[in-house]
């Protein structure tokens, strides 16, 4: 290989970590309408939005400690290679450095140590069960193979089968606690109930009960699915989440509520009159022979 050859392939392999990342980074809008953005997005609830910026804080030390990393190893590498050294030459040897094995001890020590923190404040912020004073509505979340059942506290359910999936309809500016609920143990599998743009994703878990929470700020529609790999038609247990204002919201809520009366209930019968029951059949007609035996009447 020429010299000049060498130097080329030096200049590409110190600046590949970089063209990956700029690449990432750039396609990140394109690819966020399409659902596979790489990136956390910034969220419109605050719970979301926090999530975010764990992941921000989490991410860019991240990504300064892999470049570093990787910019001394292709630098050792590119630099002392055999080639370039004389024939019997021996690398510097370390025996050991005290001071610098404590310092890289404690460090990773002290960071994941922050890490953890912020996490575990993060966990009990967001995935916690708010109390009643501050929840404005409280749905209810079922998932089974493969869809959704939101129960809500006016007495209505909505469910979401398949890829077009029925919209969540909640109103802008109230504080939605939802309520994992899993079917009965054993009856279903775990799903995973995530909308990027709201909030974290929590487990729906049969026979125990998870919570979450978002709030909306303005009208919109933001879209998710289920997170956990539940049977083969994982792929059609879409989520859509619908943001209207609240008078909107009421009138969704009557009209859905006049639709849930006009159904009948499953459990109902068919017929108002109830069947007559096998005891009371009729007695049967008198045998041809004959009519029938009289009563003895008393004597005069």
């Amino acid at each position: 290989m020429s010299y000049r050859s060498s130097r080329l392939l030096r200049r590409m392999l110190l600046a590949a970590p970089l063209v990956t990342i700029a690449s990432v980074l750039l396609a990140s809008p394109a690819l966020a309408a399409t659902g596979l953005n790489p990136l956390l997005p910034n969220a419109v609830s605050p719970n979301g939005h926090n999530l975010y910026q764990l992941y921000l804080m989490i991410s860019i030390p991240a990504l300064v400690v892999f470049l570093l990393v990787e910019a001394l190893l292709l630098t050792i590498v590119i630099r002392d290679r055999r080639r370039r050294q004389g024939a019997g030459y021996r690398a510097p040897q370390w025996h050991g450095n005290t001071r610098l094995e404590i310092v890289w001890t404690i460090v990773p020590f002290l960071i994941l140590v922050a890490i953890g923190y912020l996490s575990f404040n993060e966990l009990q912020t967001d995935f916690v069960r708010p109390a009643d004073a501050v929840t404005d509505l409280d749905i209810t979340v079922q998932g089974h193979q493969f869809g959704w059942i939101y129960t809500y506290p006016e007495g209505f359910q909505v469910r979401s089968d398949g890829q077009n999936a029925t919209p969540m309809v909640v109103p802008t500016g109230k504080l939605i606690r939802l309520r994992m609920a899993g079917t009965a143990a054993g009856a279903d599998v775990i799903h995973g109930f995530w909308v990027p743009e709201l909030m974290g994703k929590t487990d729906v878990v049969p026979g125990y009960d998870n919570y979450t929470w978002f709030k909306v700020p303005e009208p919109g529609q933001w879209r998710g699915e289920c997170t956990e790999l539940c049977g083969a038609g994982h792929s059609t247990m879409q989520i859509l989440v619908k943001a209207v204002t609240p008078d909107e919201y009421d009138d969704w809520v009557a009209q859905e509520k006049a639709k849930a009366a006009a159904t009948p209930s499953p459990s109902a019968s068919p017929s108002a009159s109830p069947s007559p029951s096998p005891s009371a059949a009729p007695s049967p007609s008198p045998s041809p022979s004959g009519s029938p035996r009289p009563s003895p009447s008393p004597s005069s």
